[in-house]
């Protein structure tokens, strides 16, 4: 949400965090067998493991929020980025069912923990961002640092970008090594939309550019919550081989054209019917579709269910809204993201949705982890669920972060 709202937001944000969640006894792993794995409810979608929040480093105020993967492409080994409250998470899921929690990079120091760090990775590097924090900055991290590490650590930046002080969130085109930090506040604050940085050499980050979409988010300063930066290779022939934005700004889906950094070019910018916040998406792999969610709208009544919007984007300059699959009355989507035929939704009060999108315009359930209740138990805490999915890794398991319950380790049938 914008930095201008967050404070009113906050007091809201912390009573509901600290309601105590239903939470059952973590089992190491689970085969989903008639609605059940390892203690949580299921369907098509198995436990292969679970860290709880301490086996993370974390104290007991401290919840997570984002996740991430990288592949070492040395050694072959596989990892999670998990962002904690108060920095950031790495544990080895090379054998998913024993993970190995490494250690933490603390936040940037003299910065308040924040409920909202976001974590990519390019070029073997993690770059971190936080917002409502201070003067974070956007962290860089050497991953090959992890090769040999035994025995969980406190690890260091290896580098820090300071154009900014805070982002809600980062997009990162790693096709072109550019990152799109977005909400951002300092000096620089892009009016909340994208603060474009070139981090060709990740050490050495460099200011690009800024692009708002004018008249877009709810203060019409072009402000975005959360983009996806991609060289376009879908249907429409005017734009195929640009750099294009999709972001979600609070009210609308905006395209823009980025590939001059120094001069983007505003495509389209949407609006939905019942808009709460719109929040997060991503395309498909065809860049046929884009698939987004919308963080407020059933907590506001708007929607019967957990909504996700499908547009059809095959003439970037007029996006259509095809369709609205309608979920699960109690669910809350969060971050998603797609993988294949496959649409993997966060929900922030009940784990991990599993979508089949192979018919792109009406996705169809085909699976659910639920983090937070055991089988039987409708009841579910807001904003305790799951923020965060990673299905990207070559191994097929897909990562869950929970807010209270710790890091999932998963793998859909």
């Amino acid at each position: 949400m914008n930095p201008a709202d967050r404070s009113k937001a906050l007091p809201v944000l912390a009573a509901l965090l600290a309601a105590t969640p239903t939470l059952v006894a973590a089992q190491p792993s689970g085969r989903c067998e008639d609605g059940t794995a390892g203690g949580y409810a299921c369907d098509r979608v198995d436990l292969v493991s679970r860290l709880a929040r301490e086996d993370l480093g974390a104290a007991d105020a401290v919840m997570l929020n984002d996740v991430w993967g990288w592949t070492d492409t040395l050694t072959g080994r596989h990892y999670a980025v998990v962002g904690r409250m108060d920095g950031t998470a790495f544990v080895d899921v090379t054998d998913p069912e024993i993970p190995r929690y490494l250690g933490h990079l603390p936040a940037t120091a003299g910065t308040e923990v924040s409920m909202w760090r976001d974590v990519k990775v390019f070029m073997d590097h993690a770059f971190i961002v936080a917002i409502a924090a201070g003067a974070h900055g956007m962290q860089v991290f050497d991953l090959t640092g992890l090769r040999g590490v035994d025995d969980a650590r406190e690890f260091a930046a290896t580098a820090l970008y300071t154009g900014v002080d805070g982002a809600i969130n980062m997009a990162i085109n790693e096709e072109t090594g550019f990152a799109y930090l977005v909400g951002s506040t300092g000096t620089r604050p892009c009016g909340g939309g994208a603060h474009i940085v070139d981090i060709c050499n990740p050490v050495k980050p460099t200011f690009a550019g800024c692009f708002a979409h004018v008249d877009t988010g709810r203060r019409k300063t072009g402000y975005s919550h959360d983009a996806q930066c991609v060289i376009y290779r879908g249907p429409d022939e005017d734009y195929r081989g640009r750099e294009i934005c999709m972001s979600m700004n609070e009210i609308a889906l905006s395209i823009a054209d980025v590939t001059d950094k120094a001069d983007p070019v505003p495509l389209a910018a949407t609006s939905y019917p019942n808009v709460g916040y719109a929040h997060q998406g991503w395309l498909s792999e065809d860049h046929r579709h884009f698939y987004a969610g919308d963080e407020l709208d059933e907590s506001l009544g708007l929607v019967d269910g957990m909504r996700i919007l499908v547009w059809e984007v095959s003439d970037l300059e007029d996006p259509i809204l095809v369709s609205e699959f309608i979920g699960s009355p109690d669910a809350r989507e969060h971050n998603l993201y797609v993988h294949g035929d496959r649409l993997y939704v966060a929900d922030k009060r009940a784990g991990l949705h599993v979508l089949d999108i192979s018919d792109p315009g009406n996705p169809v359930a085909a699976g659910h982890f639920d983090t937070t209740r055991p089988p039987g138990v409708k009841d579910a805490p807001r904003f305790r669920g799951a923020w965060s999915v990673y299905p990207f890794l070559e191994s097929g398991i897909v990562l869950v972060s929970g807010r209270s319950e710790g890091l999932f380790v998963v793998r859909p049938h």
